[in-house]
C-alpha cells in the first residue's frame, strides 16, 4: 500500500512538473538577461549524406555537444552563440563503421569541429537565420542556418530557466577537404540539430 502511495506521489509530481516545464514564452524579447550553456542531455545534431546517388539519405549524430551565450533581451538578434562537436563522438550505430567515418574527420589532428555565430537576422517570434563560421577538418567557411526559437521557461519542476531552439543547414563536405568514400556517399551534408540550453 505504501509502495502504491510513493509511487501515486511520483507519478503526480513528475506530471506537475512536466506542466510546469512548458515554455512561459516563444517571444525572444521576454527571456531572460544572462549566461547560458548547452544542455548535453538534450542535445542533437543529426547528419545525413545522399547514398550512391541518392537511394536514401544515410543518417548519422554527433553525440557530444557543447556551447554557450551570453543573452540580452533587449538586442537579442545580437546574440553570439559558439557551438563545439567532438568529431569522435559520430554515430552510426555501428561500432567499427563510427571509427570508420571518424576518420574521415582526422580527429586526432583536427580533435574540435567549431561554430561561431557572426549575425543573426530573425523576426520577432524569433525565426531567422544564423549567419556563423565552420571551422571542420581545418578549413573554415561561413554557414548559414536556419533556426527557430522553440520557447524560454522553467526547467524540471520549475527550476531553473532555459531555452530551447531547432535549426538545419547543409554544407558540401569537399569543400572542408573531407572526400572519401565519393562517389558512395554525396557531397551535400544536410544538417539538423535540436539544442536546449540552461541559464547559468
Amino acid at each position: 500500500m505504501l509502495r502504491r502511495l510513493v509511487l501515486a506521489f511520483t507519478l503526480a509530481l513528475l506530471a506537475g512538473g512536466a506542466a510546469a516545464a512548458d515554455p512561459t514564452t516563444r517571444d525572444p524579447a521576454k527571456a531572460p538577461a544572462g549566461e547560458y550553456v548547452l544542455d548535453p542531455r538534450h542535445a542533437s545534431l543529426v547528419i545525413r549524406v545522399p547514398h550512391m546517388g541518392g537511394f536514401s539519405r544515410y543518417t548519422m549524430r554527433f553525440n557530444r555537444l557543447s556551447g554557450s551565450f551570453s543573452y540580452d533581451p533587449a538586442s537579442w538578434q545580437a546574440t553570439k552563440v559558439t557551438i563545439s562537436v567532438d568529431p569522435k563522438s559520430i554515430d552510426t550505430e555501428d561500432n567499427i563503421f563510427n571509427r570508420t567515418v571518424a576518420g574521415y574527420f582526422e580527429p586526432d589532428k583536427y580533435p574540435v569541429i567549431l561554430f561561431n555565430s557572426t549575425d543573426l537576422i530573425a523576426d520577432a517570434d524569433g525565426k531567422g537565420q544564423l549567419t556563423g563560421d565552420l571551422t571542420f577538418h581545418g578549413v573554415t567557411k561561413p554557414v548559414t542556418l536556419d533556426v527557430a526559437f522553440n520557447g524560454v521557461g522553467p526547467g524540471l519542476l520549475g527550476a531553473g530557466t532555459r531555452m530551447g531552439f531547432s535549426g538545419q543547414g547543409k554544407i558540401k563536405r569537399s569543400e572542408f577537404g573531407v572526400t572519401q568514400a565519393r562517389p558512395f556517399a554525396g557531397d551535400v551534408v544536410d544538417l539538423e540539430f535540436e539544442v536546449e540550453f540552461v541559464k547559468k
